[in-house]
């Protein structure tokens, strides 16, 4: 796995994100903060309907209008010459700069991602005449040059091709190679291999890897899988209803997890160690954001909740070892105010 440096790439302080609905303004991200470092790759985990992919639209203003960001939160990118406060970009032609420029993004189901009518390259050069000084003969050669690195055989053939002409794999391949031709800082990576066989995935994960260190670009990895992140990040984040409950270096989190809702998600992983114990799933459903609980959000589904105080009280956040940050009173000093 890649190495940090010390310069975080990108910055979010305080993220407060809630739309606006028919139901009144329904939080889907609450007081968020995390760094990426250049060459680092950060696993953001959870549930599906935990705020993941809303946290990563943020970083480049893609979620819907009815989006209200809180008066305190920052995204902040350091491009090593300036710093773009990324919710202050309020025009088109200032977003454009990290949509597909300092910022790429590759999806779940990359037949989202291509139009079905252009060929893949047509695509891509579009892309790079966009966000680059490029020509077209350049942009094309560049297109072809990436597809080929990213294992794409014949590329200069694929280049012509369209996206349901590909294989699942070779499609993910292919938005890759899309989403790295602008050389960007920063790849948000949502849900990247869920779609893909165990060994088209390894070979996604380690191509990501490679071109990280090639590159030296930051990663937010969004999984709702432990064991991809496992192999993948350097550091995770745990994140349950829009809140993170858990962060810090990915081998002390999955070890030795700290917060009952992280270790409620490594407990319902099959063990191929022991093949005849039992999945161990976590009780009840994510609630609904429009029925947020008070207090502690995970103390409705948590055996371990304290009655008459997780369900009233915010944790603050603790760290329990240097870098290893939880979200959860059972781990607070003695001393701490909000001890019962």
């Amino acid at each position: 796995m890649s190495q940090a440096t010390q310069e975080p790439l990108i910055s979010v302080e305080n993220l407060s994100i809630r739309f606006r609905t028919g139901e009144g303004l329904v939080t889907a991200v609450d007081n968020v903060s995390f760094d990426i470092a250049a060459g680092e790759v950060l696993g953001l985990v959870g549930e599906s309907g935990s705020g993941k992919s809303v946290t990563a639209k943020s970083l480049m203003l893609l979620n819907a209008e009815n989006a209200v960001y809180g008066e305190n939160s920052r995204i902040t990118i350091n491009t090593g010459e300036e710093s773009i406060e990324v919710l202050q970009l309020k025009r088109p032609q200032d977003r454009k700069q990290i949509r597909g420029g300092l910022i790429s993004m590759i999806f779940q189901e990359p037949m989202a991602s291509f139009a079905p009518a252009m060929s893949v390259g047509s695509q891509m050069v579009e892309q790079l005449q966009i966000h680059t000084s490029m020509t077209k003969a350049e942009a094309k050669e560049h297109s072809i040059d990436m597809l080929d690195r990213v294992g794409i055989s014949d590329a200069s053939k694929r280049f012509k091709q369209y996206a349901f002409e590909f294989s699942g794999g070779m499609r993910q391949r292919a938005m890759i190679a899309m989403a790295l031709s602008t050389k960007p800082r920063l790849l948000i990576a949502d849900e990247p291999t869920t779609a893909l066989d165990v060994t088209i995935q390894a070979q996604v994960i380690d191509l990501m890897l490679d071109l990280v260190e090639e590159f030296k670009m930051g990663i937010l990895f969004i999984t709702h899988d432990l064991g991809v992140i496992a192999q993948t990040a350097d550091r995770v984040a745990v994140m349950y209803l829009g809140t993170l409950l858990e962060t810090g270096p990915v081998r002390p989190v999955i070890r030795t997890p700290s917060h009952p809702y992280t270790q409620g998600l490594i407990n319902a992983l099959p063990r191929l160690d022991d093949l005849d114990a039992p999945l161990t799933p976590i009780p009840g459903d994510i609630p609904s954001p429009l029925e947020r609980p008070a207090g502690c959000v995970f103390h409705t589904r948590c055996a371990q909740a304290l009655a008459d105080h997780c369900n009233t009280v915010v944790p603050s956040v603790t760290e329990v070892e240097p870098g290893h940050k939880v979200a959860c009173v059972l781990r607070q000093p003695a001393s701490s105010g909000n001890t019962p």
